[in-house]
C-alpha cells in the first residue's frame, strides 16, 4: 500500500514567500534559502536600502522578487505589503515573521519605552502581521521565529524573552484557530551567528566560549541552519505539522544543566 505523502520533497519551490525582517541576520538567510530552492521571494523590512539590496541578491539567485518596505507596527504598510505581493505573483503561500527589536537590558534597568518597543515589533508586530495575512492568504503556511530564550533564561534580555514566550503560545492559539486552511509554526533558534549578536558573543568572548562548552555541536549556528527548519515547515512535507514549536539549538537546551 502506498501513500500519497509517501514521496513529497521538502522544498517551497513553486511558491511564493513573504519573509518580513528578511533583509538581515536570519530572516535573509531564510530568504535566501527560499530564493535558491525555486521560490518566489518577497524580502521586507523598514529600510529601503536593505530591501533593494535585498530584493537584488534574491534576483541574482534566479527567484523573482519585488521590492517592498514595511513596518510591523503599522497595519496598512502590512495590508500594502501582501497586496504588492499578491499583485504580482496571484497570492502569498508562505508567511515568515522574523521582525527585529532588542534591548539588552534586566528587569531593574529596563525603560518602559524598550519593553513597549521590543514587545511591539516582536510579538504584537507578529500577532499584526499573521492577522493581516491569514484574513487574505487561501491556504498556506506561517512561519514565526521564536527564540531559545523563551524557555531558558538569558542574561539582560527580560524584554525579548517574554515577547519569544508569548511568540510560542500565540503560535499555538494561532494554529488551533487556522487549522486546517493554514498551518501556523515557529522555531526556536539557540544561539545564531548574526550581525546582532556578533558584539556579544564575538568569537574568543567568555560568552562565545560558554555557548561552545555548553552546546554538544560545539559552535554557534549558522544563520542557513535555520533556514533549513524554515524551508521544511513550509513545505508540502509538512502538511500535517502545525501548532509546533521547533528548536534548532545545536543540542543547548537538552544539556544546559550539566
Amino acid at each position: 500500500m502506498t501513500s500519497e505523502f509517501e514521496h513529497v520533497p521538502v522544498s517551497v519551490a513553486g511558491k511564493t514567500a513573504v519573509v518580513v525582517g528578511g533583509t538581515s541576520g536570519i530572516g535573509r538567510a531564510i530568504a535566501r534559502a527560499f530564493a535558491a530552492d525555486g521560490a518566489d521571494v518577497v524580502a521586507s523590512s523598514r529600510t529601503e536600502e536593505r530591501v533593494e539590496e535585498t530584493t537584488a541578491e534574491l534576483r541574482s539567485l534566479e527567484a523573482s522578487s519585488v521590492a517592498v518596505t514595511c513596518d510591523v507596527t503599522d497595519r496598512d504598510s502590512l495590508v500594502a505589503l501582501y497586496e504588492a505581493t499578491a499583485d504580482e505573483f496571484g497570492g502569498v503561500d508562505v508567511l515568515v515573521n522574523s521582525p527585529s527589536a532588542i534591548a539588552r537590558r534586566g528587569l531593574l534597568d529596563v525603560t518602559e519605552e524598550e519593553w513597549a518597543s521590543v514587545l511591539g515589533v516582536q510579538l504584537t508586530g507578529v500577532v499584526r502581521t499573521c492577522q493581516t495575512f491569514a484574513r487574505r492568504m487561501d491556504g498556506g503556511s506561517l512561519v514565526n521565529i521564536s527564540s531559545l530564550s523563551s524557555v531558558v533564561t538569558m542574561a539582560d534580555l527580560v524584554a525579548y524573552s517574554t515577547a519569544k514566550g508569548a511568540i510560542d503560545a500565540f503560535t499555538r492559539n494561532a494554529a488551533k484557530e487556522l487549522a486546517p486552511e493554514i498551518r501556523v509554526n515557529a522555531i526556536r533558534p539557540g544561539y545564531v551567528a548574526t550581525p546582532q549578536t556578533a558584539d556579544a558573543y564575538a568569537e574568543g568572548s567568555y560568552r562565545y566560549e560558554r555557548i561552545r562548552e555548553r552546546a554538544p555541536m560545539g559552535r554557534m549556528a549558522d544563520p542557513g541552519e535555520i533556514a533549513g527548519a524554515a524551508i521544511y515547515l513550509a513545505s508540502d512535507a509538512a502538511s500535517y505539522t502545525t501548532g509546533e514549536i521547533l528548536t534548532v539549538d545545536g543540542g543547548f537546551a537538552a544539556s544546559a544543566f550539566e
